[in-house]
C-alpha cells in the first residue's frame, strides 16, 4: 500500500508565520503613525504660509493687517480658519494671534488626532516655530520648522 503525502502546512509553521508578521507590524506601525502626523503638520505649515499670503494680499489692499481677523484676532475672516484646508476631516486651527498696523503672528492649534503635537507659528518676518514640547505656548529656544 503506497501513502500520499499531504502537502498542507503544520501549526508551528502557522504560528511562526504569524510571528512574524506580528513583529514586522510592532515595528511599522509607530512608523506609519509618525509619518501621518508629520504629513498633517506639514500641511498646516502649508496652511500658514497661505494665511501669510492673504494677509500680505490684505495689507497691500488696506494698507494694514489689522481687520484680516473678527475682530482683529482670532479666527481669519480672509483665510479658512482649519486646516487642512481642502480636506476633511481637520487637525488644525488656524487664528490671528497677535496683529497691529505692520505686524503679525499666526498660529495653528493641533486638534482631534493632532492635539498634543503643540502649536505652529508664524510670523511676518519669516519665522517659524513649532512649540514641539506641546505646553500650549512657543517658548524661547524652541524649534523652527525645518529642523
Amino acid at each position: 500500500m503506497i501513502r500520499g503525502r499531504n502537502n498542507g502546512f503544520t501549526l508551528i509553521e502557522l504560528l511562526i508565520v504569524v510571528a512574524i508578521i506580528g513583529i514586522i507590524a510592532a515595528i511599522a506601525y509607530p512608523s506609519y503613525v509618525e509619518y501621518v502626523e508629520d504629513a498633517r503638520r506639514s500641511d498646516a505649515q502649508a496652511a500658514l504660509m497661505g494665511l501669510a499670503s492673504a494677509m500680505e494680499r490684505h495689507r497691500t489692499s488696506n494698507n494694514t493687517y489689522e481687520g484680516a481677523g473678527s475682530p482683529d484676532t482670532g479666527a481669519p475672516s480672509i483665510y479658512a480658519d482649519e486646516a487642512p484646508v481642502d480636506g476633511s476631516p481637520k487637525f488644525y486651527d488656524l487664528t490671528i494671534n497677535a496683529v497691529d498696523a505692520t505686524t503679525y503672528t499666526l498660529r495653528a492649534t493641533p486638534k482631534n488626532a493632532q492635539a498634543g503635537d503643540g502649536v505652529l507659528e508664524l510670523e511676518h518676518t519669516g519665522a517659524r516655530w513649532w512649540d514641539e514640547n506641546g505646553n500650549g505656548s512657543v517658548d524661547a529656544g524652541e524649534e523652527n520648522w525645518d529642523k
